[in-house]
């Protein structure tokens, strides 16, 4: 597909069933794994783990330049689309939109880091801006921390912080208000609702929705975050246990 043709296919899937979940990755090897499943129909990059891979902290603390490179031999591992998390933009959002799109991503999380309103909205209407200029379809993933760096506040107020943003992101031309943090039923009802079906994105984790439940509610999208990474170094952690104690590792095969 052609980067117009992958771009209109991600917007699609944000809206069309079934609910749109995305196994993240953070380098070719994940990438491949994850878009041989016959079910993967679009790829997207964590950071957490990109850095994590490299040695780096979260936060933008991996440079952007390295950060993108990784994405881009990402992009030219799969024919699938693919989003890539740029973090809070790296100080120039529409700068930073417009070199992930240069390296063939179609789609992207910014994070508002829960600036003040203003500014957060601001820095999704230039990469929505930036992201329009390019010429091809783009899924603009804003993420709002209210709950994530709640530091005290009530359930009900970061509810309403969240949805406040939320409507503001998707004023400013976001494809879909990404809320990460573990969501109880009726606080997924009331954001979709907030925002309308196909707009809200979540984070599976631990305690989280089942799928179906949230497939249901008419959440669009699920990303699974640094989980991904975890769960294949837990495996690591596990057979190098099993060489210690003199064993023969279980299930050492080819993956692909």
């Amino acid at each position: 597909m052609s980067i117009v043709e992958k771009g209109a296919a991600l917007r699609a899937l944000h809206t069309d069933p079934p609910l749109l979940t995305l196994v993240n990755v953070w380098d070719v090897a994940s990438a491949r794994v994850v878009a041989a499943h016959p079910r993967t129909r679009a790829i997207a990059t964590a950071s957490h783990a990109i850095a994590a891979a490299f040695g780096y902290d979260d936060g933008e603390r991996i440079p952007l330049e390295l950060h993108l490179a990784t994405v881009e031999r990402i992009v030219a591992s799969t024919t699938l689309p693919v989003t890539a998390d740029l973090e809070a933009g790296y100080g120039d959002p529409a700068a930073t939109v417009r070199r992930a799109i240069d390296v063939g991503v179609v789609g992207a999380n910014l994070e508002d880091e829960l600036r003040p309103l203003a500014a957060a909205s601001a820095a999704v209407a230039a990469a929505v801006e930036a992201a329009d200029a390019a010429g091809a379809p783009f899924s603009l993933n804003a993420r709002t921390d209210a709950f994530l760096r709640a530091e005290g506040r009530g359930r009900a107020e970061s509810l309403a912080d969240a949805i406040t943003r939320g409507r503001a992101y998707l004023a400013e031309g976001a494809t879909c208000v990404f809320v990460p943090g573990v969501l109880d039923e009726p606080e997924v009802r009331e954001l979709v609702a907030a925002f309308g079906p196909g707009r809200l994105s979540v984070l599976a984790a631990p305690g989280s929705l089942p799928l179906p439940v949230l497939a249901a509610l008419g959440v669009a999208r699920v990303s699974f975050g640094p989980w991904p990474q975890r769960a294949a170094l837990t495996a690591l952690d596990r057979l190098v246990d099993e060489v210690a104690d003199d064993g023969l590792p279980v299930g050492i095969r080819p993956l692909v």
